[in-house]
């Protein structure tokens, strides 16, 4: 098949180019601000004051996250007609959301969040397409992310909207505020409770949400939380009822070893979060961390964190005996985000964070975010863009950017290149791996309204060792308001 990337990537960057002529989005001087043709772009939050000092409100929060993709294919990828196919274009939904909370006194808040994840051109959608979908006759393949499929169809149409959050909260005392319901308020790291609406990267590594679609709702679980800060301590704590899911564990015969899976149970997990602020203090009125201040605070934190949930997952040994194991997940992890030249707007932010994972021997999980590839694929991958993604094992991160000079376009927005990179340790495997993302943004109007490109790597494996590797492009639109 011809290679797709080379137009993709000039398409995309014509996109990028073409997107700088636009009308500029930042204020004017109070001069100017007479000239009838003056537009005001910048944002204001979309809240209905309850009264008339805007202490009882309702907040509305929307956003778009809209992907077009260049993909190359895991080795032994199919096409619709069974044929080898090693690049896939797309374009898909990667999240589209609505969150709204309220208050009408300090004491107390509610709050929900709905939306929809991962419609692709044939993933994505409810089960068979509904009574007018295209359930066709095509094997179904279950999206590892957001779990969509049947035996004897599948379908990209009407996808599922759910509850991401949902959740009331009270305040006990200024340090202390408490809450119950379907919420965010994770554990084990800040990624792990990390905002969409603001990362710096164009998405996260997917590893910081470990339980992701198993034990959890598209990373929440129904439970008990307490937050607060205390003098520069910020700390989220949670005792949880995670969702039961698993079909148990089993014995490797060919490398005679036992692996572990998740289990039927219902025992109560634990988790909690805790950092230490040095600079500024953070917002702690909603769990959803920031990825990326762009230079508007001076922030950086020292953190750490924990998952337990007993007897979770078993497996068996040689003998077909049934072998339970906790699931302990921890992580450490650092923040930075400074401020380097106030006068021409640039800014250095660095996120690292070291995970240690423990799901039970030999634990391995793929995902491939909208993975849109077909077959069972010829390594240990799996099809379209999947790979060995959450597993027992270590696994560190580290992501840097840098805000160049807004002299660069002057009013016509900022941009921010970005790198990742990943080692992932997994005890499934022989050996270690390293991956990485290179990355630009394009802020038109901060993280109201961005473009992002990013080439993505991800290592193959065969044998239980890494055996080559696959990429993608990936351009990204968002707007938030």
């Amino acid at each position: 098949m011809k290679n797709h990337f080379p137009s993709i990537l000039g398409y995309a960057l014509m996109f990028l180019a073409s997107t700088g002529t636009a009308q500029q989005i930042t204020s004017k001087s109070p001069s100017e601000k007479g000239n009838e043709d003056f537009v005001d772009h910048t944002y204001k939050p979309l809240t209905l004051k309850l009264d008339e000092e805007g202490n009882k409100y309702i907040r509305f929060l929307f956003w778009n996250q809209m992907w077009t993709r260049a993909i190359q294919n895991n080795p032994g990828s199919l096409d619709f007609a069974g044929n080898p196919q090693k690049y896939t274009t797309d374009i898909g939904i990667r999240r589209a959301r609505v969150l709204a909370y309220a208050e009408i006194s300090p004491r107390f808040m509610i709050l929900t969040h709905w939306g929809i994840n991962n419609q692709t051109f044939r993933t994505g959608g409810v089960p068979g397409g509904g009574f007018t979908g295209n359930p066709g006759d095509i094997p179904v393949q279950v999206d590892p992310i957001n779990g969509i499929g049947t035996a004897n169809g599948m379908s990209a149409k009407k996808p599922q909207l759910f509850f991401h959050d949902i959740w009331t909260e009270f305040k006990i005392i200024p340090e202390l505020y408490a809450g119950l319901g379907l919420h965010y308020w994770n554990g084990i790291s800040r990624m792990s409770s990390a905002s969409t609406l603001n990362f710096m990267t164009l998405d996260a590594p997917i590893f910081n949400w470990p339980l992701i679609e198993m034990t959890d709702q598209f990373a929440r679980q129904f439970g008990f939380y307490a937050k607060g800060q205390v003098n520069k301590w910020d700390y989220r704590l949670a005792l949880n009822k995670p969702f039961a899911v698993g079909n148990g564990g089993s014995f490797d015969t060919e490398r005679n070893r036992s692996v572990s899976n998740h289990i039927v149970n219902d025992n109560w997990a634990t988790q909690g979060y805790i950092a230490y602020q040095f600079w500024d203090t953070e917002n702690n009125k909603l769990p959803y961390f920031v990825g990326s201040y762009l230079g508007s605070k001076r922030v950086f934190n020292i953190g750490g964190g924990w998952h337990h949930h007993p007897k979770a997952m078993n497996s068996s040994n040689a003998s077909n005996q049934i072998q339970f194991h906790d699931m302990k997940l921890f992580g450490l992890d650092s923040f930075l985000d400074l401020p380097l030249n106030k006068s021409a707007g640039t800014a250095l932010t660095s996120y690292a964070v070291f995970y240690h994972y423990d799901f039970g021997p030999n634990y391995i999980r793929n995902i491939g975010i909208m993975n849109v590839g077909m077959g069972s694929g010829s390594s240990q991958n799996g099809p379209g863009n999947a790979q060995p993604t959450i597993g027992t094992g270590n696994i560190f991160y580290i992501q840097s950017g840098y805000l160049l000079p807004k002299k660069i376009l002057k009013d016509k927005g900022k941009l921010q290149p970005y790198a990742a990179f990943t080692h992932k340790n997994f005890e499934y495997f022989d050996e270690g791996s390293w991956q990485y993302d290179l990355g630009l943004n394009y802020y038109i109007n901060s993280h109201q309204a961005k473009i992002t490109l990013q080439y993505s790597q991800r290592p193959i494996f065969e044998q239980y060792r890494r055996s080559g590797s696959a990429s993608e492009f990936i351009l990204q639109t968002h707007i938030f308001l």
